[in-house]
């Protein structure tokens, strides 16, 4: 005897046999199978037996009949295994095994448009073996024909429900479609993967979740690179397509009201745990969407974490510590991924929790664990080119809201000098970062950046600004064994001439390399105390003296 199989949003499955010639469903009580929705009407579609074969007919239903993907236009015949999408609901046809050669062979439903022709014509022959590509594209497919996602009220659950929601339908269907799975295909997986498709983030999850990645680099959806321990390494995870990673790329921006389309082909975001994100999509990528994505830890480190991973010692940290604490304003620079961010989340940890500290970022990064902390974050324009918010307005904003610290997560352009003047108005203690090859060229790229503001100082002023402005440069690098460490610590002293002058307190010596390519080397004092140091000694304030004391 046939049955229909109804399979609701949440994956729960109902048989209801196919004892009569005709069954009715809609959401009026007198139809013989009931679909309570509001988007089924009362009357929404009936399935017939002719014979051997058997029919469905859309009764004029408002939101239409779906039958395998295709919008029924008044009747079609069904198959077995036909699918069949009513509202929010999936049913599944499980014909009589008698049914004719002649239905089995019939088409389900005739192309309505010469798009869904198309879409015809790319199905796959039916003696062509599946792939574990293809059975999770079919089943996601399926998924989306019984669920509408866009409908689904995302702020009335939680990730974790709409995550088992979507897994029970997930299970549901490849139960009932995919009945003769080969052993090569391991079930769990495949439910799995499906579900990060359609709510997660695809085959990046795993990824996500393993604290030993700190960088994912997807370069087109069938290449994906992860960087692990300071090594990049090239994954065997793929996208289905380019399509479901364009599909993630706007599910991870859409929560923070940003866009990616040919007109803004790039983007910064962040994901809920904060690591950052940039993705950037043709015309300008040539080889396909791009993501790349830098992981935090789920943890903000502490300065114990930096100290047992060798990026600093304990003399450094006490330093940095004295610095932070009386308000010295601290710039810090290093290369891309030297962890110049990660440095300035833990020493920003020094700031009293008694200070009202504001914090500006181009996408919100810093997680800082004082009570009294207001984030800004930049805007980008809108679809027509309006509405941008840049740093640098925010950093004038911030003037007027009676910072005791000011937090610039990275200076790029003309907010370099909003910034200087900010230090040198009574901001004293803000800290902030940016990218640059030694401690002397971040303040030759400061000195770029502060140009770019378009004033047109004279280069004398612009130096005197960063010579008043900026206390200590620190600066990071990454080895190339991998390891994230402080290169230098060094003290701005002032001006000779046209010159600004520096000295160094701690610097980092390389001693050697392992024959596994390991950078040794130690950190040590130069042996000079920094004026503020000296100050607070004159005050009486007690200094540890010892952690200048220099090394052979």
């Amino acid at each position: 005897m046939p049955k229909l199989i109804v399979i609701d949003k949440s994956g729960n499955q109902t048989h209801f046999p196919f004892d009569k010639d005709q069954i009715t469903i809609g959401k009026a009580p007198n139809n013989d199978l009931v679909l309570s929705e509001p988007d089924i009407s009362r009357e929404h579609c009936v399935i017939a037996r002719e014979g051997n074969a058997y029919k469905i007919t859309d009764l004029n239903s408002a939101n239409g009949v779906l039958l395998n993907g295709f919008k029924v236009q008044g009747s079609s015949l069904l198959q077995d295994g036909a699918r069949i999408g009513v509202g929010n609901y999936l049913i599944m046809f499980k014909g009589n095994t008698t049914q004719t050669a002649a239905a089995r062979r019939a088409p389900t439903q005739a192309p309505a448009t010469q798009a869904d022709a198309r879409k015809l014509a790319k199905k796959e022959p039916a003696d062509k073996p599946q792939t574990f590509a293809s059975y999770k594209e079919k089943v996601h497919k399926i998924l989306l024909e019984s669920v509408d996602l866009k409908k689904v009220d995302f702020t009335s659950h939680s990730d974790e429900e709409i995550r088992q929601k979507t897994r029970s339908t997930v299970d549901a269907i490849v139960k009932t479609v995919l009945t003769e799975l080969p052993d090569t295909v391991d079930r769990e997986q495949l439910v799995r993967e499906v579900v990060d498709e359609a709510v997660g983030l695809g085959p990046i999850e795993d990824f996500l979740a393993d604290d030993s990645v700190t960088e994912i680099m997807i370069n087109n959806w069938d290449r994906i690179y992860i960087e692990r321990r300071g090594k990049i390494i090239k994954t065997e995870k793929q996208f289905t397509n380019n399509q479901q990673l364009m599909a993630i790329i706007r599910r991870i921006i859409a929560p923070i009201g940003r866009r990616v389309d040919e007109s803004s082909p790039m983007v910064d975001a962040r994901l809920s745990d904060g690591s950052r994100v940039n993705a950037i999509i043709h015309p300008l990528s040539l080889t396909g969407p791009t993501l790349t994505i830098r992981k935090f830890s789920r943890e903000p480190f502490k300065v114990v974490d930096l100290i047992g991973f060798g990026t600093l010692n304990r003399a450094m940290a006490d330093f940095l510590q004295a610095a932070v604490k009386h308000k010295q304003n601290l710039l810090i620079s290093g290369g891309t991924g030297s962890g110049k961010t990660t440095l300035l989340n833990v020493v920003s940890l020094f700031i009293p929790g008694d200070e009202r500290i504001v914090t500006i970022e181009d996408a919100a990064e810093l997680k800082l664990n004082q009570e009294h902390v207001v984030s800004l974050e930049a805007k980008p324009p809108n679809i027509e080119g309006k509405g941008e918010i840049p740093i640098r307005k925010l950093v004038i904003n911030s003037l007027r809201m009676r910072p005791d610290r000011i937090i610039v997560g990275e200076c790029r352009g003309a907010e370099a000098l909003d910034m200087l003047q900010a230090m040198n108005t009574g901001h004293d203690g803000s800290l902030t970062t940016l990218h640059a090859n030694s401690a002397r060229d971040a303040l030759s790229r400061l000195e770029t950046m502060v140009l770019m503001a378009g004033m047109e100082l004279p280069t004398r002023a612009i130096r005197d600004q960063i010579a008043g402005a900026i206390d200590m440069v620190v600066h990071t690098a990454r080895l190339p064994d991998g390891s994230r460490k402080i290169i230098t610590i060094a003290e701005i002293t002032g001006m000779e001439g046209d010159v600004i002058t520096m000295q160094e307190i701690f610097t980092f010596r390389q001693t050697g390399i392992t024959a596994e390519g390991k950078i040794l080397g130690e950190m040590a004092a130069t042996g000079i105390v920094p004026k503020f140091i000296l100050a607070l000694k004159q005050r009486g304030l007690p200094v540890d003296m010892g952690m200048f004391r220099k090394t052979a």
